[in-house]
């Protein structure tokens, strides 16, 4: 049994979930086992920063430390953690001024950073607090009442800012180069509305304004912008392989690089057999070439020494950092991610600037909402003049090193929508191309079977949350229930089989299935922001308990 498959039994054991009746003789509007499989999740998936278990790493054991800030003083309950953990407690060798400002990639002694707070983990064997999912996760905490623990995330968060130079991809120590999509003022503005008396929420609002502006800082300066658009792209300012996976022996790069020998992208991506150049780095691959008759002892040859271009590799780690790992959105394995300037980091840019023109406005800062209001229509201009295209009725990616738009059609094109970017009319034509990504299970993340997870077959709650609440916003109300409502029945349909959730789903099959050709290839059992995207979409078609007759939606 693989150690994930051990990790699922586990699970769905300490979950306590017995066998119910079949799917076809469950009511359609009860999901009461499926929610009450999420109502304990969340404790499942809650990480002390003081649990052993949560600093063990038992994929790569000697990255079993735990870090601190440098010249953070160490609080008493770590002190007792190398006895009682068996783990190594150290500092940070320099403080930390901005993401990027300390590499550890090639460190041999990687660990957990230190956060002060609790946090709910996405599933499966990950112990790590991620960038993007702690969002959706913070939606879903909010909806079933958790609200003190969705606040000391956010404010986790806030501690990465101030001792780690930014919002982290997760904290590890290997992350320090790079964060996530910025959703840190969705974040604030959501616990804003769950808290529960005026006193609170100025204090809150006047506690996070100045770490959303550096977050909104960092994605707005420097090596983050998308050349001269005046939009910004994801970029990880570190170079070479991921350690995250180089650490492990994933086999994912030679995986690629089979693949890229054979792709009419291998020029752009792979050096030439034989042939050193400055633009070459990271580990080298060889390959043999077998023929054998039958009874005969097998002759190989070696195929020359190849290399991936140190721009691949920057490609790579900014595919990672948008969180769509791994997609053929920007190029064959998004291996040109940082020459993008891309429609869902854009569109969240804009509504950070819009969130920040509410908050000033909410906290007497006048002269700063008006600011915060022109940096936001001055987006949404350029929004329009290089990601929208009227033709096709779609938002699409811009790449600024060849001056053109992609012509990969993306789910993220419903981002616009979910901030309120779009006109009435550029939310009705891209409510119009919604056959291009639905299914009887969902929304997949594109049209295109690619053999990797975040294109076709698969749906992920993430984005299937976003385009609902984007075509919601703008009134339809039809289309975003139907989605929402097969997305539900994809979920509760697989719960039944096994007792579990996953990260994502064969939206064309209806099925929890998962296979993939390259990268990640679990479907990881758990799981945070599928949990928290049922909980939303059940409470929008009055499926939670005590809300009465179902399928209504705001």
């Amino acid at each position: 049994m693989s150690y994930a498959n051990a990790v699922l039994l586990i699970l769905a054991m300490l979950m306590g979930a017995s066998r119910i009746a079949p799917a076809q003789t469950q009511q359609a509007n009860d999901i009461s086992d499926v929610l009450a499989y999420i109502d304990k999740g969340w404790d499942m998936l809650t990480r002390s920063p003081l649990d052993c278990k949560t600093i063990l790493d038992v994929r790569v054991p000697e990255h079993s430390t735990l870090y601190l800030p440098a010249n953070y003083p160490e609080p008493s309950s770590v002190k007792e953690l190398p006895a009682k953990c068996k783990i190594t407690v150290e500092h940070l060798p320099q403080v930390i001024t901005s993401l990027g400002s300390l590499n550890m990639s090639d460190s041999p002694h990687q660990g957990v950073l230190y956060l002060p707070n609790s946090y709910v983990v996405p599933g499966g064997f990950l112990n790590e607090m991620y960038g993007w999912d702690s969002y959706f996760i913070m939606v879903g905490l909010l909806r079933a009442g958790r609200l003190e623990l969705a606040r000391g995330m956010v404010e986790n968060f806030f501690f990465e800012i101030e001792h780690y130079g930014g919002i982290l991809n997760a904290n590890r120590t290997y992350f320090l180069t790079r964060s996530q999509p910025p959703f840190l003022s969705s974040m604030v503005m959501a616990l804003y509305e769950a808290l529960p008396d005026p006193t609170t929420k100025r204090l809150w609002l006047e506690k996070s304004y100045p770490y959303i502006q550096r977050d909104y800082d960092m994605w707005t300066h420097g090596e983050k912008l998308a050349g001269n658009t005046g939009l910004s792209r994801f970029y990880d300012y570190g170079s070479g392989p991921v350690p995250e996976i180089a650490t492990m022996h994933d086999p994912y790069y030679r995986d690629v690089f089979r693949y890229l020998q054979a792709s009419l992208q291998a020029g752009q991506y792979l050096g030439e057999p034989g042939k050193s150049s400055a633009k070459l780095t990271g580990p080298t691959f060889t390959f043999e070439a077998c023929q054998q008759d039958a009874g005969a002892t097998p002759f190989c040859e070696k195929s020359p020494v190849n290399q991936f271009t140190a721009d691949y590799y920057k490609g790579d780690r900014a595919m990672r950092e948008s969180g769509f790992d791994i997609s053929f959105r920007f190029g064959d394995f998004s291996g040109s991610t940082h020459h993008y300037a891309p429609v869902c980091l854009n569109s969240l840019l804009y509504k950070e600037e819009m969130d920040m023109a509410a908050i000033s406005k909410l906290l007497g800062k006048t002269a700063e909402a008006g600011q915060w209001t022109q940096r936001a229509q001055h987006r949404k201009q350029l929004i329009d003049k290089y990601l929208w295209n009227a033709q096709a009725g779609m938002y699409f990616d811009y790449d600024f090193t060849k001056g053109e738009q992609s012509k990969y059609q993306y789910a993220t094109t419903f981002y616009p929508l979910w901030v309120g970017a779009a006109s009435p009319a550029q939310a009705k034509a891209v409510v119009a191309n919604l056959k291009n990504f639905e299914h009887t299970g969902g929304i997949a993340m594109s049209p295109y079977e690619t053999g990797v997870q975040w294109d076709l077959p698969y749906g992920w709650a993430p984005v299937n949350f976003i385009d609902v609440e984007g075509m919601r916003r703008y009134g339809f109300k039809d289309d975003a229930n139907r989605a929402a409502r097969e997305w539900i029945n994809t979920v509760a349909a697989n719960f039944r089989k096994d007792n579990t959730i996953r990260e994502k789903y064969d939206v064309v099959s209806s099925s929890k299935e998962f296979r993939a050709t390259a990268g990640y290839k679990e479907n990881v059992v758990g799981f945070g922001w599928t949990n928290a995207v049922v909980l939303e979409f059940a409470y929008e078609l009055g499926m939670m308990p005590g809300q009465g007759k179902a399928g209504g939606g705001k």
